[in-house]
């Protein structure tokens, strides 16, 4: 299939197809709160120095493809490379590519005028699901591609004997965390910012992140100015469009635990969390957590998502009362130009030699735990 391409340079102009775009959202299935254009928008005003080109692609009068790509560059083995991002990287947890039914036979085609317009090294595309049937032509289109597990998401189905108190260790732990909350009286509060008090709820979640460790390193989502803008404007645009919600644990009027979350279709991502070190013993993470999944018997969610976590030694804990993953893949897409073909045999030679270096730590580890001396070959 041929479609009519266009590309815009932002989401902010105001010839951009915004109702057209939203559409095109509600049609594919895995669509998720970052891909709304609220969250975009937040993640272009944190752009600089990076490039933000948007490759739409219409049938007719009807929007079926939109890939919003950010251009930057980056090293890799001495190599500097052109590389192509998805926007809202790295701070989106899932996303799903904004392609019609009608664009699927034409992912060849967007590629190449992806290349036409974008000469690049590495496109890489981080946190999709269900992905491989669409992108199919893409690997088919490049020198080198490669697909890499990078999250397994615990899930968690709401179901009605969550009415019902949990069991086992997880009871013991929700039981002292609500006993500690009650000596200091502490309490759980539910929030749904609206447009008119948005900014002082960010304000007092922004004051907690950046007092506990998060804030600390520099990791939290509040952390820096790009962050911080990019957070202001996207809550504040999905706060809005009621997409957003907090649980809060207060204290003296104070917030001094939270969750955040987003919802979508009845699927509420578990985004951030944050807690004053003073009160890590309070166990609030598990109650803040547990107040998600009441609030979705109270309100008719369907599921509460991790939304990301790390692929190994995760310590999220809806682990504990998980009813299935969902599994994040990265692409990576290496070009024909010559440095890509490099980039891509350094690729292949590592995903080669990785499987071997990961057996020899193993080795090593478990000598070492033996107290044998271990050979210094992997």
């Amino acid at each position: 299939m041929s479609l009519r391409w266009q590309w815009c340079t932002s989401l902010w102009v105001q010839d951009f197809p915004v109702q057209a775009y939203e559409q095109l959202r509600q049609q594919v299935e895995h669509a998720t709160p970052f891909n709304r254009l609220s969250w975009l928008r937040g993640a272009e005003r944190a752009l600089q120095p990076q490039q933000l080109h948007i490759l739409l692609g219409w049938q007719g009068e009807r929007l079926v493809l939109c890939l919003p790509l950010i251009v930057g560059r980056e090293s890799r083995a001495g190599l500097s490379l052109r590389v192509l991002r998805h926007l809202g990287h790295p701070l989106s947890d899932r996303l799903a590519l904004l392609v019609a039914e009608p664009a699927h036979g034409a992912m060849l085609e967007a590629l190449r005028e992806i290349c036409r317009r974008l000469p690049h090294d590495v496109l890489q595309l981080h946190e999709l699901v269900d992905a491989e049937r669409l992108l199919r032509p893409w690997r088919r289109g490049s020198w080198y591609s490669h697909q890499a597990l990078s999250c397994r998401a615990p899930e968690h189905l709401i179901v009605d004997s969550d009415r019902e108190e949990a069991k086992g260790t997880l009871r013991y732990e929700l039981r002292r965390a609500k006993k500690r909350c009650a000596e200091i009286d502490a309490r759980v509060i539910r929030v749904t910012p609206l447009a008119e008090d948005i900014d002082a709820v960010l304000e007092a979640l922004r004051e907690v992140e950046q007092a506990s460790w998060k804030g600390a390193d520099g990791l939290g989502i509040f952390s820096g100015q790009p962050r911080q803008q990019w957070m202001h404007s996207a809550l504040r645009g999905l706060a809005a469009e009621g997409c957003l919600r907090v649980v809060m644990l207060e204290h003296q009027g104070r917030c001094i635990s939270y969750r955040l979350g987003l919802l979508e279709r009845g699927r509420l991502y578990d985004y951030n969390i944050a807690f004053l070190a003073d009160y890590a013993n309070l166990g609030s993470g598990r109650l803040l957590l547990d107040e998600w999944i009441r609030w979705g018997l109270d309100e008719g969610w369907q599921w509460v998502d991790a939304s990301r976590v790390s692929l190994s030694r995760s310590s999220h804990q809806l682990h504990e009362r998980m009813s299935g993953v969902v599994e994040h893949q990265r692409w990576s897409f290496y070009s024909w130009r010559p440095r890509g073909l490099l980039a891509g045999v350094a690729e292949r030679c590592w995903q080669r030699l990785k499987p071997h270096l990961n057996a020899w730590r193993e080795r090593r580890q478990n000598a070492t735990a033996q107290g044998v001396r271990p050979c210094n070959k992997p």
